[in-house]
């Protein structure tokens, strides 16, 4: 919990500290991409597999030294989550897919070189939606297992970083979620989750006005 406090302290104070800047110079806009996602953890995650994913949302990029020093707060929904195989006597083979949802926030410090910036920041997130799949290796789905959003921890946080280039009028870049809290609660969540964490990568584009 202490982890989230200080997280959370520092994202608002970023947060602050944007809505503080000139807006007459902030750009406001809308983005979208693409995820790939994945969990990971200090144990043996050669189980886990990239899984697709998307997230939409706005976003503010408001300079603290123009041309040099800017913040970026956002407001997202990003899909995230792995697959995980398994095989065994009673199941037989095939794998887990969770598919987890988010609303979440990130408050991005950067720098602009030119055309090109480099951004990073933390990021807190609220679980919104929460769906895990079994699915044989002919591609049939056995059905939802009995685990819905419950079962998750509904807050999750940790660190955003990524490069982009800027435009008149739009963004592209590509980033990186590391996230620092287990995803499972507990229960059947948590032993097919292990103590496994979000990561996350991100291409994104986005444009504004």
């Amino acid at each position: 919990m202490k982890k989230v406090h200080y997280v959370g302290v520092i994202a608002l104070l970023l947060l602050f500290f944007a809505t503080s800047t000139s807006y007459a110079q902030a750009k406001f806009g809308i983005k979208g991409g693409v995820n790939l996602s994945n969990f990971y953890s200090g144990d043996d995650v050669s189980d886990n597999n990239l899984k697709p994913g998307f997230q939409a949302g706005l976003y503010v990029k408001a300079p603290i030294i123009e041309d040099v020093l800017f913040i970026q707060p956002e407001l997202l929904y990003t899909r995230k989550g792995a697959q995980s195989t398994y095989s065994n006597f009673i199941q037989g083979s095939g794998k887990y897919q969770f598919g987890l949802g988010y609303a979440q926030l990130p408050v991005l410090l950067g720098v602009d070189l030119g055309i090109f910036n480099i951004h990073a920041g933390p990021y807190v997130a609220y679980l919104t939606d929460a769906k895990v799949k079994d699915v044989d290796n002919d591609g049939s789905i056995n059905g939802v297992t009995d685990l819905n959003r419950d079962n998750f921890n509904s807050l999750d946080y940790g660190l955003s970083g990524g490069i982009g280039l800027d435009f008149e009028a739009a963004q592209i870049g590509l980033r990186y979620d590391l996230g620092l809290r287990e995803i499972g609660a507990s229960g059947l969540a948590g032993e097919l989750t292990k103590n496994y964490k979000n990561s996350a990568l991100q291409l994104y584009v986005g444009f504004h006005f």
